[in-house]
């Protein structure tokens, strides 16, 4: 394959112009057929009949010694016979051969392949290449395909004088003894002809012989009209690509394996041989996106159990410009073992996706591949573009980079942030770089931290959620928030018998905010979706001043109001209320570890499964009952508590619960249940232990006790 500059030099924009669709792309199968030219061009050139030919796969050979095995017949006598003093040689595959040999592979196990040319198994012994050699007149040369196109062609007679030499079983032998006596041993080898039709010329390659070219085009083409349970799915029609109406297939190939025979469970009352009346696709069409198969799956990467297909190309009718920029960015694609496509056209194109008027976009789809023949398609759309995950890496960054997460942002002061962070869960880590986010948003990692586990050893479902959202953000498409609380709530149950998995939370917690920045959540408000507009977290000023005029660290009311309010998801009440119940246990159940040395506390009696609207009544009042207690033991060793410890809590849990009795909320149990985990997660994280509500204590920071989280 050229290199993007060989490219450039080989096509200059004057050429490339002609060689690239008329039309706009408007769909996959634009996509495919100008992946499949570009391919094409960069490996068979733009002959004739570059598209059928498979030159990429003997890359291999081209340089191995032995790896050309050549008969020559001569035609130019009244019978056609072997070169009298060379039948066969043997020699090696190069470069300038590519073009002369014109080998059109058929990837069939016990087939040969669509040209006279044919490709060897790996290290043949000498008998089994003789074998192949003299199938190039035994079986290839009699093909009936062949035989009709020698019918039609006025060089008919170049195949029959190959099939007459063919009949000789003498000529068999000579051909047999002479590759193994040629060879010194197994090798892998591209086995062909030469012809010799005049007195003064010389020996012909198959690629300067069109009636050799037109019997390779018409073998393959035959396969596509007889794929799968089709016998002859061809005729005219409109072509689904250029828009003129020509001969038409409609079981070709596909690098996706969208539309097959087999599959007429997808296409309800689907005839195969009328194929292509619903699909058509001219014949060189076909072929052409069979080429493009090569930069399709180095577009794709594995994730979830499934195929994730990421193609780039640009809005309109190419342009030569972009062409070039395409071709370059699919060839360090292809040429680079495990690289991620998404992360390569970021690094490529990202930070400049503007200079290209917005027409840079993708085709995003996931693929589950049961078998060869029957593919499961999940959520696809032309319209991603870069700037959707980049967003999210950028949004998650200033969540957790906020005071909700940051230890050490200015905001807290002394405190600690109402969610907890460690560097080993970069979901959570305040100083995780955009870059890497991104990657994890990319390539699905960011999905596969935060959503159920399912058994890798069994095949990925329609109703993955993981493979759903995922593709909905690499194409930009908004998922209710229901969605992901469900999703959410199921890995914590997974866990709950572990404990409160609080970094597992917090995560969430971030990667929600950052999908609602990001324009990528909705509200579920009946049968109209609008988009949630996400927390921000960028100021934080405190309500107590100094009286230098600068800004002392927030008392815990402080925090907690600042944390309510500027949380999206808490302008629920009852969600509000859930959370504030949940932030009640976090709190208790950590002053009963530290303080009482409880070994079970009220987070372990009240796990995050246990919540339901008919137990929340009595869950609170019994976490209420015990802040009164330990409040009460407090106050009498002599602590500076003037009421509850968690007044703050208790005030908003009654004020709730006065609105609406919890059995009769709205919210769902999911809503329910992840709230309150984040609730237990946020009292968890605050360490402070006396009543230092502002309104009491303004002055006694210092007297703040410090347990362990």
């Amino acid at each position: 394959m050229l290199d993007p500059d060989e490219f450039y030099e080989e096509y200059p924009p004057e050429e490339l112009i002609d060689k690239l669709p008329e039309r706009p792309i408007s769909s996959l199968r634009d996509i495919q057929y100008l992946y499949g030219r570009l391919y094409t061009l960069a490996t068979a050139g733009g002959g004739e009949y570059a598209a059928y030919l498979t030159p990429d796969q003997a890359n291999d050979l081209i340089g191995a010694e032995e790896s050309l095995i050549v008969v020559r017949v001569d035609l130019s006598g009244d019978r056609p016979s072997l070169d009298a003093d060379q039948p066969v040689k043997v020699t090696q595959y190069t470069e300038d051969l590519i073009q002369k040999v014109a080998h059109c592979k058929y990837n069939a196990a016990r087939g040969i392949d669509h040209s006279v040319t044919h490709r060897s198994g790996r290290n043949s012994d000498p008998e089994k290449l003789a074998r192949y050699a003299c199938e190039r007149l035994t079986k290839w040369a009699v093909d009936d395909v062949v035989q009709g196109v020698a019918d039609d062609h006025p060089d008919g007679d170049v195949i029959r004088g190959l099939e007459t030499v063919g009949e000789d079983e003498s000529s068999l032998d000579r051909i047999r003894e002479a590759v193994q006596a040629e060879l010194g041993g197994s090798t892998t080898a591209l086995l062909t002809v030469q012809i010799h039709r005049g007195a003064d010329a010389g020996y012909e390659w198959p690629g300067d012989v069109p009636v050799f070219n037109e019997a390779m085009r018409a073998r393959k083409l035959s396969k596509l009209v007889s794929k799968g349970q089709a016998t002859n799915s061809a005729g005219q029609a409109t072509d689904l690509i250029s828009g003129e109406r020509t001969r038409t297939v409609g079981t070709a190939e596909d690098p996706l394996n969208y539309f097959l025979g087999k599959q007429m469970e997808k296409f309800p009352g689907l005839d195969p041989d009328e194929a292509w009346r619903s699909h058509p696709i001219s014949e060189d069409g076909a072929v052409t996106l069979m080429n493009a198969e090569e930069f399709v799956d180095a577009c794709s990467y594995r994730t979830f159990n499934a195929d994730v297909y990421y193609l780039p190309y640009f809005l309109g009718q190419p342009t030569p410009e972009e062409a070039y920029l395409l071709y370059s960015a699919l060839y360090q694609v292809t040429e680079v073992e495990d690289m991620n496509p998404v992360q390569e056209f970021y690094d490529r194109f990202g930070k400049d996706e503007n200079d290209y008027e917005g027409r840079l976009r993708f085709y995003v789809a996931a693929v589950m591949k049961h078998q060869m023949s029957r593919y499961d398609v999940y959520g696809e759309t032309l319209n991603g573009r870069l700037h959707y995950p980049t967003e999210v890496g950028k949004q998650h960054e200033r969540v957790t980079g906020s005071w909700v997460f940051d230890e050490d942002h200015e905001s807290n002061g002394n405190r600690t942030p109402p969610m907890p962070s460690y560097e080993e869960w970069p979901l959570t880590d305040p100083f995780a770089h955009e870059q890497s986010i991104h990657e994890m948003v990319a390539s699905g990692s960011y999905l596969y931290k935060t959503f159920p586990y399912t058994d890798e050893d069994t095949d990925a479902t329609v109703d993955d959620e993981r493979i759903d959202v995922h593709v909905s953000i690499l194409a930009g498409d908004p998922v209710p928030r229901s969605q992901l609380v469900s999703a959410y709530v199921e890995r914590l149950i997974d866990l709950d018998s572990e404990g409160v998995p609080e970094l597992l939370i917090a995560s969430q917690f971030a990667q929600l905010c950052a999908l609602e920045n990001a324009d990528l959540v909705t509200a579920d408000s009946g049968t109209e979706s609008t988009l949630i507009d996400g927390p921000s977290y960028d100021t934080m000023q405190p309500e107590t001043a100094r009286t230098d005029g600068g800004t002392a660290a927030l008392g815990r009311t402080e925090k907690l109001e600042s944390f309510l309010d500027q949380t999206d998801g808490l302008d629920n009440p009852e969600r509000r209320g859930a959370f504030l119940i949940g932030a009640l246990v976090g709190q208790v159940g950590t002053y009963q570890q530290a303080y009482h040395d409880r070994s079970t506390t009220v987070i372990d009696q009240y796990p995050i499964k246990s919540m339901t609207k008919t137990r929340v009544k009595r869950i609170t009042q019994e976490v209420i009952d015990k802040d009164v207690v330990y409040s009460r033991e407090s106050a009498k060793k002599g602590s500076n508590i003037n009421s509850t410890m968690y007044r703050e809590i208790t005030d908003g849990i009654v004020e709730t619960m006065a609105e609406k009795d919890p059995e009769k909320w709205e919210i769902s149990t999911d809503d329910l249940r992840f709230y309150y985990a984040l609730g237990v997660t946020y009292g968890m994280n605050d360490r402070s232990t006396n009543g230092q509500n502002a309104e009491h204590n303004d002055a006694d920071t210092d007297d703040t006790s410090e347990t362990n989280e």
